[in-house]
């Protein structure tokens, strides 16, 4: 019997929705509508509620991801104007309810092929990541995730040393025998990498690292940023490892043009930390040990899951090791 996910169990769809409902009339509103779940995965479920004053979403979060509910209730104090209003947070069961959030920017950009909705976006996200480099020790309490430079290269050490998870010459994306042996041998590079990139004095700061076209919305003028389960607290350039492939994948290709003056509209905005063509360079840099960071958040995220799903997400983990791999011969 396959084992299913706790947002698919009956007791807790009960519980959910008592919660949703007490929610709602402790803030006057009124159920226009039946509560639907339309969102499930593994790592969290999404029911919308419509009410006599508009859709409202409930969020649940796995438990690999029970920051994202303190996080969220605290980004949208710190910076109320880019982020949902939250009408209720359970930080014990992960639990949010928010205001609707808008349009996906991803709906205007695969519809009008046009990277622009991108330009209001980057100058946005990344005050807001230079805003929070001074609070990183607040964002560490509130259990964000720790990367930061000086963890990475301990943290790649375990991650590679779990050979089974490399799933050796199984597919083309997973790691042949003779990459993963590349690999092994590349500790103390990539030691010496992250000690590289954080020569160039750029902060770290908060990273959400599923900053993708689906998870920026634009409602009433605002750019909203949702989905913060997979953030950390490291290099903020980490970010554009995942925009660049949300770029090419709205334009059905693999190595955009397009994804490169993405690329340039994030790094100009750090031009006070060196120039443009530097700071592409650096991003280099960054982009490969990124790679090793978001092999590490697919890691933390197949290891929850009941073990029947383990192996629908499990190509992911090589398949950015192999992207890593890649990158060394550039």
């Amino acid at each position: 019997m396959t084992e299913s996910l706790l947002w698919e169990q009956p007791d807790w769809h009960t519980e959910a929705r008592a919660w949703i409902h007490s929610a709602l009339d402790q803030n006057g509103l009124k159920l226009s509508g039946e509560i639907e779940q339309f969102h499930i995965r593994p790592w969290s479920t999404v029911m919308k509620a419509p009410t006599d004053r508009g859709l409202y979403f409930f969020k649940a979060s796995a438990s690999v991801f029970s920051h994202e509910t303190t996080l969220t209730a605290y980004l949208a104090r710190f910076r109320p104007e880019l982020f949902p209003e939250l009408l209720a947070a359970d930080t014990r069961r992960h639990w949010m309810l928010m205001r609707d959030a808008g349009v996906p920017i991803r709906q205007f950009i695969r519809t009008e092929k046009s990277i622009e909705p991108w330009r209001e976006v980057m100058p946005l996200y990344v005050d807001l990541q230079k805003d929070l480099g001074s609070h990183v020790d607040e964002l560490l309490a509130l259990g964000v995730i720790d990367r930061r430079l000086s963890k990475l290269p301990a943290l790649f050490e375990i991650l590679i040393a779990d050979e089974p998870s490399m799933l050796l010459d199984v597919e083309d994306d997973s790691l042949t025998t003779e990459e993963y042996a590349r690999l092994k041998a590349s500790v103390s590079e990539f030691e010496r990498m992250c000690e590289k990139l954080s020569t160039f004095g750029i902060p770290e700061t908060i990273h959400h690292d599923d900053f993708h076209d689906a998870n920026i919305f634009t409602r009433d003028g605002r750019i909203i940023f949702t989905d913060w389960g997979e953030s950390a607290v490291t290099h903020p350039f980490f970010t554009l490892v995942v925009i660049m492939r949300s770029v090419d994948n709205s334009f059905g290709a693999d190595f955009s043009p397009e994804a490169e003056i993405v690329r340039d509209m994030y790094l100009e905005q750090w031009i006070s930390y060196a120039p443009l063509d530097e700071l592409r360079n650096i991003f280099k840099l960054a982009e490969r040990i990124g790679y090793v960071n978001r092999a590490l958040t697919w890691k933390m995220t197949i290891e929850q899951l009941p073990e029947a799903m383990k192996p629908e997400y499990a190509i992911a983990v090589p398949s950015y090791l192999k992207d890593f791999i890649n990158s060394m011969n550039l």
